[in-house]
């Protein structure tokens, strides 16, 4: 488990020394820098397959990740710990717009620390664990969930559900159990939903799409054919009830489209999931915000041009827990910035 993060010079994070749970929700005001700390370990998962240049790049170069730039940033730096092991990294941004290691180290079992070396660029570490950032926002027509996918592509769930079918397809030859346990939890929030309807593409066997069924028909329904919200509680249902799990799961927004008893079906999905794995969710709903407890709640701030970190302490809150929740304080600005909705 990620135990803590060290982070400095990332973005709108100037500096940043943040302790993690095996659950943490993190909440903020529109622009206070919530997306910002999904957006490094985006940069984390790249920098583990060795991608480190080509998603610098996407993003329009160092100067787009470096806090305020090159000209006020010349350094990202970076530790992470993981119980009694960490991993480290100091970045220097280059003339041609990318990233260089200055500095790259592991150190297992408070052992000596294993210097990596520098002037590399894409990372010399290996087995490093798995964080993996999801976000189910695009559920538009176009949508890659939406899409054929191919069947075999069902080794893990994509980060934005693009296999979601193929996906499906193998958990329920593989393990039935867990997917009549999914099917179970979307009926909660979709009474209608019957079961996912899963063959290969008639036209193409080497393909499959989404398709479903509403209880007591067997006409076949596509992808288009569901609301944004249940098509989005469907990824998420997979996605933390499937039978293996990633190491630290990253979710940013969940709540969005959700109706109230949907997000408490999905709090509950939460508290269930991170007994199995680490999980860091960021969110502006104030229902899911109460689901859960102060200490497990962190809040973000922008002051001074950066963004801020802190984490709650229940006992500090006590006399206003008696009479308010976390997201009436939150409204009320008692416990961060207000939020807007």
């Amino acid at each position: 488990m990620l135990s803590r993060l060290i982070l400095k010079g990332f973005k709108s994070i100037r500096e940043l020394d943040l302790p993690l749970l095996p659950f943490n929700i993190i909440i903020g005001a529109n622009g206070a820098g919530k997306s910002n700390l999904m957006a490094f370990f985006k940069m984390f998962q790249a920098l583990k397959q060795k991608e480190l240049q080509l998603h610098v790049a996407r993003l329009g170069g160092v100067d787009s990740i470096l806090y305020y730039g090159r000209k006020e940033t010349m350094l990202l730096s970076s530790v992470l710990y993981f119980d009694s092991n960490c991993y480290g990294f100091d970045l220097e941004p280059t003339v041609d717009n990318k990233f260089i290691f200055a500095k790259e180290l592991m150190q297992f079992e408070a052992k000596a620390a294993i210097n990596l070396g520098s002037s590399h660029t894409e990372s010399l570490a290996s087995n490093l664990t798995d964080c993996a950032v999801y976000h189910f926002h695009d559920t538009s027509d176009t949508a890659n969930v939406k899409r054929l996918q191919a069947i075999n592509d069902n080794i893990k769930l994509r980060q934005d559900a693009s296999n979601l079918a193929a996906f499906l397809y193998k958990l329920k030859k593989t393990s039935p159990k867990h997917y009549q346990i999914i099917l179970k939890t979307i009926q909660q929030v979709a009474p209608f939903f019957g079961d996912f309807h899963l063959r290969a593409y008639p036209e193409n066997p080497q393909k499959i799409q989404l398709e479903w069924t509403e209880k007591a028909s067997d006409y076949p329904f596509i992808a288009n054919d569901l609301s944004d919200g249940t098509l989005r509680f469907m990824c998420l249902a997979t996605l933390l009830l499937q039978p293996e799990m990633p190491t630290t799961i990253l979710i940013d927004e969940p709540e969005l489209g959700l109706h109230p008893y949907a997000i408490s079906v999905l709090a509950g999905l939460f508290r269930v999931a991170s007994q199995r794995c680490q999980l860091i969710v960021s969110t502006q709903s104030l229902n899911l915000l109460d689901e859960f407890e102060a200490n497990n709640v962190i809040v973000v701030d922008r002051e001074k041009g950066q963004s801020v970190f802190r984490r709650l302490e229940e006992t500090n809150l006590t006399n206003w827990l008696e009479e308010y929740s976390l997201g009436e304080l939150w409204e009320k600005n008692v416990i961060g910035g207000r939020p807007t909705r």
